[in-house]
This record gives C-alpha cells, sequence and structure tokens, in this order.
C-alpha cells in the first residue's frame, strides 16, 4: 500500500483536502492526523471491520480499548448513556482540549472500539484540523496514537510515516503537535473522578474543577 502525506495549510482553503479524508473515513479507511497532544490514527469508530483493520496496522490487543473523538460535547449523547455532572464540569472546562472522560457507554457503540467494556473514552480535540475532519465525516472516530504499539508516540507527520509507511493510505500533515504529551484520561463513571493516565492537564487542575 502507498502511504500518502498532505500537506493542510488551512483548513478553510484545503476544504477539498478535508473532505476526501473525511470520505475515507466513513468509508473504514485508516487515516493519520494532528491533534494539539500527539499525531492519531483515525477510522470509522462505528464500523467493526474498520476498528479491526486499526487494530491490525497498530498491531495492538483487541482487549485495549480505543477511545471516540467527537467534534463538540452536543455529540457525547449519541455515544454514552450516561454523563454525570463531574464529566459535564470537564466537559465544559477543558473541551476542546487535552483530555480524555471514560463514561459508560451506549449499546451502539461497537464492543470491538472498547475492547468488550461497558465503557468508552471521549475526546474533543483542540486542534483545527483534527475539528475538521470530525465535522465532516459525521460520525465518532476510534483514534489511537499513529504509531506501531509500544513504539514513541509520533508529534510530525514523518514520525508517522517512518512507523506506518505501507500500513495506512493517508496522512494529514498538519505541522509538529503543540503539545507532543497524550491526554489526561479521566474515569467518570463513578461516584468520584478517577485518573486513568496523567496527562496534558495535571490532576491538581482536573481535582480543582470537579
Amino acid at each position: 500500500m502507498e502511504t500518502k502525506i498532505i500537506k493542510i495549510k488551512d483548513v478553510d482553503i484545503d476544504k477539498a483536502l478535508i473532505q476526501e479524508a473525511a470520505d475515507m473515513l466513513r468509508q473504514g479507511q485508516l487515516v493519520a492526523m494532528p491533534t494539539e497532544t500527539v499525531y492519531g490514527l483515525a477510522t470509522n469508530g462505528m464500523d467493526v471491520a474498520a476498528v479491526k483493520a486499526l487494530y491490525n496496522a497498530k498491531g495492538r490487543p483487541s482487549y485495549k480499548a480505543f477511545s471516540l473523538q467527537v467534534a463538540d460535547v452536543s455529540q457525547v449523547k449519541d455515544i454514552v448513556s450516561r454523563v454525570p455532572d463531574m464529566a459535564m464540569k470537564l466537559f465544559d472546562r477543558f473541551c476542546p482540549g487535552p483530555i480524555t472522560i471514560i463514561l459508560p457507554k451506549k449499546d451502539t457503540v461497537p464492543k470491538e472500539v472498547t475492547g468488550g467494556k461497558r465503557t468508552v473514552g471521549i475526546r474533543i480535540p483542540d486542534n483545527k484540523i483534527a475539528l475538521a475532519v470530525l465535522k465532516s465525516a459525521g460520525v465518532p472516530l476510534a483514534v489511537p496514537s499513529a504509531n506501531i504499539s509500544s513504539h514513541p508516540s509520533p508529534t510530525s507527520s514523518q514520525m508517522v510515516y517512518e512507523d506506518m509507511k505501507g500500513l495506512i493510505p493517508l496522512i494529514l500533515d498538519g505541522g509538529p503537535c503543540d503539545l507532543g504529551i497524550e491526554s489526561s484520561i479521566v474515569d467518570c463513571t463513578g461516584e468520584e473522578p478517577v485518573i486513568l493516565r496523567h496527562g496534558a492537564i495535571s490532576e491538581k487542575e482536573i481535582m480543582a474543577c470537579v
């Protein structure tokens, strides 16, 4: 498979390129794109075959869940069965931004994307290219880091290319990532928030918010 890199200079000027990527994603193909944290490898998170292809490309065990990215908070209700007050506070304070919030999933979310778990991680990235792709795709996207599992998370399109060449058809080049640190992961399914991964947003900031 040939892996193509497309430079996105401006999401308004490059609308046709964004739409091309979104169409590919809706059809279940894999596309790497920048976020504010690291480059992500996206596909249609509601398409079981696409999710399986994502696991294969990364060499990732199927029991390790993928989070879903959406364009705005209004889409969260389509994915999860309940949004407690503490989760809404985190969405309001930090989204779009480098935080992934774990919530109980709806049955419409394939068990393959969540590693068989009854919960799903939700993230709204703070990156113009990622948000434009998400809006154009119109479906939640499964988006882990765009690297082979256990390899360093990529912060540039070149890093993605070196790891994923021949495994994916398209990389959207949006320049280097702003943060270069993965999102913080917060489980909001219990009575109190539990930080599962320390990332770009500090524990102090998260706990102060909730």
